[in-house]
């Protein structure tokens, strides 16, 4: 069994949170969560995030972009991003913006991905058709039409 460091300075607690943000990019509430974790109390962690915000090396705007960007590569919409992201503490009014700026073609995405899962097309059968609009939903494509 491992013994788990407490981190109880605010030196520990910043290298803790820059190797975390090494990674890959992390929301404030998600990384405060971790360092938490990690045994940092609350006020000590959120000190030393927000010197990590002024700093610019922790952003939830530059979190919620590449999110977006990493997941929508991966076939899923905006309905189950927006879900996922407030999960994560990012902030509606940022989530909407995010998933509503113009880099993002939810429609031919939503294509895409019926066209990958669904190569021969649209159900003539109610009950296939109900399980392709039920995969798409799954996906986040809640306004998904078959035509």
């Amino acid at each position: 069994m491992f013994s788990r460091t407490v981190l109880e300075t605010p030196a520990a607690i910043r290298r803790s949170a820059m190797d975390l943000l090494a990674r890959r990019e992390h929301s404030y509430r998600e990384l405060l969560r971790k360092l938490r974790q990690r045994g940092a109390t609350t006020s000590a962690a959120e000190v030393e995030l927000d010197r990590l915000v002024e700093d610019g090396l922790l952003s939830d705007e530059r979190f919620c972009e590449a999110y977006v960007y990493s997941r929508s590569q991966r076939g899923y919409g905006p309905a189950r991003l927006r879900e996922e992201l407030r999960q994560r503490g990012v902030a509606e009014a940022l989530v909407e913006q995010t998933l509503s700026e113009a880099q993002w073609d939810w429609q031919a995405l939503a294509q895409q991905v019926f066209s990958k899962r669904f190569p021969e097309g649209e159900a003539l059968d109610a009950t296939e058709r109900a399980k392709q609009l039920r995969f798409m939903q799954y996906r986040g494509f809640s306004g998904f039409q078959l035509d």
